[in-house]
């Protein structure tokens, strides 16, 4: 371990002495931050470190815990005692540890601590024995315990996130010992956090699955196939119970009671237990059965795509699962708290800029003062970065969530496929990051479905067994994209103009560019597919896909080759606070329009220009028609003139929506703070925001996806005839 883990360990045991000051007898004060600060340090490899007497100590203070849990979940004096000598003994032991000197030696009289009888006494007859309680809904005093329902709620779906990578991980190498001890962890941090909050439907779950492990890690039963898809079922359903959880909390559904079927599969890891097959779920649960065929592995691209998927896995599940041995150093803020700091600190670069460009300051001239400006700005341009990166998480928890979906779809097909990811630790907005999950899943799904073959069809066209799907974030110009390249069949172009000529999307015997082509599956209703599964082919989703990356000011382009595969590029901004724009005059007013929506801008000459009936005036660019706009006449403003010629032509484009926008005048490139207009221009949808520029001065944000589809007005089509 390195100094810095080391010291995390010394924070972490006086954040465990510090808790114990306020807890008493008969009281639960303390017990959850304890247990999971405690946590936090059995995280960490302090047997691999050499540290054999801090992670012995580690172990008799989990047993005292759990005993805790056991028990009455409220503290009893034995236990203070030992865990106040405990505290002590480890910072002390911290200290040596730092310095380099010699441990001291863990007191006997720990041992001789009664032991708690918790899932370590699990009998394999017993398991069986047991009779299985009926569901009960599960209901939550959201008036006495409603910030530990949050706090639990939270936490919980990052032990969520470890029980499904973990298992990942253990359906490849089922003798990781540190993959199966992290997940039991999960599980008994489940139990024992419910169990304080009396949440006994996720209480009685968590410890009938914590007993499948600990049984397992005693060597009394194998890590089946049929155990690892009972360890999934079990994380869906606590999985289902957060999720009602958290939509209460929020007040998304109003407070009642929820009732999550468990009794079949607390019946099938019984069954388990005593030795025998998982038997099959007698009726319907609230989960489907996770379905029984290893037939994808998840791997993390490392130096050379070709690794072995077993030790680039367990590689991945390590970073993934220990990544909370710092976790010391982090602390949680409510995010509106985060969120009105970024809008305080926007309102205060706004204001700053306003002094600076003020003219009566200008006409001072005093150096003093310029160069107390000049700092100001500096101050303010760091301080402006620094809240806008509070905003930025990483894009790992979404891709890993991706591990699953593959590992499914493949087994309910009969494919074989490996995940690769790369980039996890690329950075976005909060709110991105969680706006383009759905998304991710729905173009995942659909790599499997219509780009990855079957084995056979595969070892036939000369390929590998497995199909590879390489799921990687990386920036690119100020901007995040994020790549779904697969190795399957391709984009199959005549199929798809034949649909699109059927559907009349696209006029027979018209000729397209790959890229149109391409663009059409994102049409309403659109599907090649020739039967209609579970998993796609209904023509629906491929749409709402682009409409959401849309409404994130993204946009997504294909590439594809017949037979080798296809890449799905889909371009984000870093941030939804700020935007990049293009800042252009008409009239006295001005206006942004996002540059990455923009394709080119020009001065036309009178040949560029023509006007076709019904249809408006056009403007041809690159020997293709497009639709002029006169934005002007859009917004009612009088330009400084209403010839093209004296104007630019910026050509913008939404999709396969492409539209030639007339501007007077180009006054250049800005990163500027969107500010939402309320309802006032709510009915207005060609406007997205708004913007105070420099010098005090308003600029309205334009939104692209609504500009490309207004109507040509009566004066352009006037023109037009």
């Amino acid at each position: 371990m390195n100094a810095e883990q080391k010291n995390s360990f010394k924070q972490l045991a006086e954040k465990i002495s510090l808790e114990l000051v306020f807890a008493e007898v008969g009281k639960d004060s303390g017990l959850l931050p304890i247990n999971s600060l405690l946590g936090q340090i059995e995280e960490m490899p302090l047997a691999a470190a050499g540290a054999d007497a801090v992670a012995s100590a580690v172990r008799l203070a989990r047993q005292w815990i759990d005993q805790v849990f056991e028990a009455s979940a409220t503290f009893d004096a034995i236990t203070l005692r030992l865990l106040g000598e405990w505290g002590a003994w480890a910072q002390g032991a911290a200290d040596a540890w730092i310095s380099g000197g010699q441990l001291p030696p863990v007191p006997s009289s720990w041992a001789a601590a009664p032991k708690p009888t918790t899932a370590s006494g699990v009998s394999l007859s017993a398991a069986a024995a047991r009779p299985i309680e009926e569901d009960v809904p599960m209901v939550m005093n959201i008036e006495s315990d409603c910030d530990l329902l949050r706090e639990f709620t939270n936490e919980s779906q990052e032990h969520l996130q470890n029980i499904e990578q973990g298992v990942l991980v253990l359906e490849e190498n089922p003798t990781d010992r540190d993959t199966l001890n992290c997940i039991f962890r999960a599980f008994h941090t489940f139990k024992g956090g419910s169990g304080l909050l009396n949440l006994m439907p996720i209480n009685r779950t968590a410890h009938e699955l914590e007993n499948l492990l600990d049984l397992a890690r005693q060597d009394k039963i194998e890590i089946t196939l049929d155990v690892i898809n009972l360890i999934l079922e079990g994380g869906d359903v606590l999985k289902l119970f957060i999720d009602a959880m958290h939509e209460q909390l929020t007040g998304k559904k109003e407070h009642g009671p929820i009732l999550v079927k468990t009794q079949d599969l607390i019946r099938r890891v019984r069954a388990a237990m005593a030795g025998g097959p998982p038997a099959g779920p007698a009726a319907p649960t609230a989960l489907a059965p996770t379905p029984a065929a290893p037939a994808a592995s998840v791997v993390k691209q490392s130096g050379s795509p070709s690794a072995p998927a077993s030790s680039t896995a367990a590689a991945s599940a390590s970073t993934a699962l220990s990544g909370n041995s710092a976790a010391g150093a982090v602390v949680k803020v409510d995010t509106f708290k985060l969120d009105s700091l970024v809008d305080l600190v926007g309102e205060m670069v706004i204001a700053q800029s306003m002094v600076q460009l003020d003219p009566e300051v200008s006409r001072l001239n005093n150096q003093n003062l310029n160069r107390n400006m000049a700092q100001l700005g500096r101050i303010t341009k760091e301080l402006q970065r620094i809240a806008m990166s509070m905003r930025m998480v990483p894009i790992r928890a979404t891709f890993q969530k991706m591990n699953r979906l593959v590992r499914d779809v493949a087994a309910k097909q009969g494919k074989q496929a490996h995940l690769i990811l790369a980039g996890e630790d690329t950075e976005l907005d909060r709110t991105i990051v969680d706006e383009i999950s759905d998304p991710l899943v729905h173009m995942i799904r659909n790599a499997m479905d219509h780009g990855i073959e079957k084995p056979d069809k595969r070892v036939a066209a000369g390929k590998p067994e497995h199909g590879t799907i390489l799921l990687s974030a990386y920036h690119q110009g100020g901007n995040i994209v994020i790549q779904i390249k697969d190795d399957g069949g391709g984009l199959p172009k005549d199929k798809i103009l034949k649909k699109a000529v059927e559907k009349g999307v696209v006029k027979a015997g018209e000729q397209l560019p790959d890229k149109e082509i391409f663009d059409l599956i994102f049409t309403p209703g659109f599907s090649t597919a020739e039967q209609v599964t579970d998993i796609s082919g209904r023509g629906v989703g491929m749409d709402v896909v682009k409409r959401n990356i849309e409404k994130l000011r993204g946009k997504v382009e294909i590439e594809s080759t017949l037979g080798k595969g296809s890449i799905f590029n889909i371009y984000l901004p870093l941030t939804l606070a700020i935007i990049d724009g293009l800042v252009v005059n008409i009239g006295t007013e001005r206006f942004i329009l996002p540059t990455l929506s923009i394709r080119e801008s020009f001065r036309p000459t009178a040949d560029m220009i023509s006007t076709v009936q019904e249809r408006g005036e056009m403007v041809s660019v690159r020997g293709r028609l497009y639709p002029l706009l006169r934005l002007y006449e859009a917004f009612h403003i009088e330009p400084r003139s209403k010839n093209p010629e004296e104007g630019i032509i910026i050509v913008i484009e939404a999709g396969q929506d492409v539209r030639c926008v007339l501007v007077d005048q180009l006054v250049g490139k800005q990163e500027v703070v969107i500010k939402s207009l309320g309802e006032t221009f709510k009915a207005n949808p060609a406007v997205a925001g708004a913007a105070i520029m420099g010098d005090g001065r308003v600029g309205l944000i334009l939104d692209v996806n609504s500009i490309v589809r207004i109507r040509q007005t009566t004066a352009s089509m006037n023109r037009a005839a």
